[in-house]
Protein backbone atom coordinates (compact mmCIF):
# COMPACT_ATOMS: atom_id res chain seq x y z
CA UNK A 1 0.00 0.00 0.00
CA UNK A 2 1.31 3.62 -0.87
CA UNK A 3 2.26 5.60 1.80
CA UNK A 4 0.03 8.89 2.26
CA UNK A 5 2.61 10.97 1.49
CA UNK A 6 3.99 9.62 -1.36
CA UNK A 7 0.41 10.52 -2.91
CA UNK A 8 0.73 13.82 -1.50
CA UNK A 9 4.22 14.17 -2.71
CA UNK A 10 2.78 12.99 -6.50
CA UNK A 11 -0.10 15.45 -6.25
CA UNK A 12 2.22 18.05 -5.41
CA UNK A 13 3.62 18.08 -8.69
CA UNK A 14 3.16 19.79 -12.06
CA UNK A 15 0.23 17.71 -14.44
CA UNK A 16 2.64 16.04 -16.66
CA UNK A 17 5.16 14.84 -13.66
CA UNK A 18 2.42 13.96 -11.40
CA UNK A 19 1.50 11.28 -14.61
CA UNK A 20 4.81 10.35 -14.25
CA UNK A 21 5.27 9.91 -10.59
CA UNK A 22 1.38 8.38 -10.17
CA UNK A 23 2.35 5.71 -12.82
CA UNK A 24 5.92 4.74 -11.17
CA UNK A 25 4.58 4.51 -7.93
CA UNK A 26 1.56 2.29 -8.94
CA UNK A 27 4.02 0.09 -10.59
CA UNK A 28 6.50 0.43 -8.01
CA UNK A 29 4.48 0.05 -5.19
CA UNK A 30 2.80 -3.70 -7.52
CA UNK A 31 6.16 -5.20 -8.18
CA UNK A 32 7.31 -4.78 -4.43
CA UNK A 33 4.44 -5.80 -2.15
CA UNK A 34 6.41 -6.83 0.72
CA UNK A 35 9.01 -3.31 -0.03
CA UNK A 36 8.27 -0.44 3.32
CA UNK A 37 7.67 2.66 1.03
CA UNK A 38 7.68 6.24 2.74
CA UNK A 39 9.29 9.64 1.59
CA UNK A 40 13.28 9.72 2.58
CA UNK A 41 15.30 12.83 1.92
CA UNK A 42 12.52 14.69 0.57
CA UNK A 43 11.67 11.45 -2.37
CA UNK A 44 9.68 8.55 -2.36
CA UNK A 45 11.57 5.55 -2.03
CA UNK A 46 10.74 1.51 -1.46
CA UNK A 47 13.03 -0.48 1.12
CA UNK A 48 13.53 -4.06 1.44
CA UNK A 49 14.33 -4.71 5.26
CA UNK A 50 15.56 -1.06 5.54
CA UNK A 51 17.43 -1.09 2.47
CA UNK A 52 16.50 1.54 -0.18
CA UNK A 53 16.08 -0.29 -3.33
CA UNK A 54 14.33 2.48 -5.58
CA UNK A 55 12.16 5.68 -5.49
CA UNK A 56 12.20 8.55 -7.71
CA UNK A 57 12.87 12.74 -7.37
CA UNK A 58 11.58 16.04 -9.62
CA UNK A 59 14.51 17.73 -11.03
CA UNK A 60 14.48 20.79 -12.69
CA UNK A 61 13.74 19.42 -16.49
CA UNK A 62 12.28 15.70 -15.89
CA UNK A 63 11.31 13.02 -13.16
CA UNK A 64 14.42 10.76 -12.23
CA UNK A 65 13.92 7.18 -11.39
CA UNK A 66 16.47 5.72 -9.46
CA UNK A 67 17.71 2.35 -8.58
CA UNK A 68 20.40 1.96 -5.60
CA UNK A 69 22.12 -1.05 -6.86
CA UNK A 70 21.15 -0.46 -10.23
CA UNK A 71 24.67 -0.03 -12.31
CA UNK A 72 24.60 -4.14 -11.40
CA UNK A 73 21.27 -4.68 -13.54
CA UNK A 74 23.85 -4.80 -16.52
CA UNK A 75 20.39 -2.33 -18.49
CA UNK A 76 21.80 -0.20 -21.44
CA UNK A 77 18.88 2.01 -20.20
CA UNK A 78 19.76 2.85 -16.94
CA UNK A 79 22.87 5.34 -16.97
CA UNK A 80 25.32 5.69 -14.00
CA UNK A 81 24.38 7.94 -11.02
CA UNK A 82 26.98 9.15 -8.51
CA UNK A 83 29.81 7.46 -7.07
CA UNK A 84 28.58 4.31 -5.95
CA UNK A 85 26.11 1.76 -7.67
CA UNK A 86 22.63 3.55 -8.02
CA UNK A 87 21.56 3.75 -11.33
CA UNK A 88 18.79 6.42 -13.08
CA UNK A 89 16.21 6.61 -16.14
CA UNK A 90 14.93 9.67 -16.55
CA UNK A 91 11.19 10.89 -17.59
CA UNK A 92 9.65 14.19 -19.22
CA UNK A 93 6.24 12.36 -19.72
CA UNK A 94 4.10 9.49 -18.56
CA UNK A 95 4.49 7.62 -22.61
CA UNK A 96 8.24 6.96 -21.82
CA UNK A 97 7.59 4.91 -19.16
CA UNK A 98 8.25 1.22 -20.56
CA UNK A 99 5.93 -0.89 -18.31
CA UNK A 100 7.85 -4.10 -19.22
CA UNK A 101 11.72 -2.60 -18.67
CA UNK A 102 10.33 -1.21 -15.14
CA UNK A 103 9.20 -4.45 -14.44
CA UNK A 104 12.37 -5.95 -14.95
CA UNK A 105 14.56 -3.55 -13.17
CA UNK A 106 11.94 -4.15 -10.22
CA UNK A 107 12.71 -7.67 -10.16
CA UNK A 108 16.22 -7.65 -10.59
CA UNK A 109 16.42 -4.54 -7.57
CA UNK A 110 14.80 -7.71 -5.41
CA UNK A 111 17.61 -10.02 -7.07
CA UNK A 112 20.65 -8.09 -6.93
CA UNK A 113 21.06 -5.71 -4.06
CA UNK A 114 24.23 -3.52 -2.26
CA UNK A 115 23.83 -2.90 1.06
CA UNK A 116 23.52 0.68 1.31
CA UNK A 117 21.22 0.81 4.93
CA UNK A 118 24.76 0.30 6.36
CA UNK A 119 27.09 1.89 4.72
CA UNK A 120 27.45 4.76 7.03
CA UNK A 121 28.58 2.28 9.65
CA UNK A 122 30.90 0.40 7.28
CA UNK A 123 32.54 4.47 6.35
CA UNK A 124 31.47 4.38 2.54
CA UNK A 125 32.48 0.77 1.74
CA UNK A 126 29.25 -1.23 0.37
CA UNK A 127 29.00 -4.86 0.31
CA UNK A 128 27.22 -6.96 -1.71
CA UNK A 129 23.62 -8.64 -0.20
CA UNK A 130 22.46 -10.45 -3.31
Amino acid sequence: MINPEISDYNNAQSPSDQEICTMLSLVIDQELEHAENKIWHRHPVWFLEGNPIVGYSKLKDSVRLMFWSGQSFDEDDLKTEGSFKAAEKRYTSREQINIADLKRWLMKSQQIQWDYKNIVKRKGELIRLK
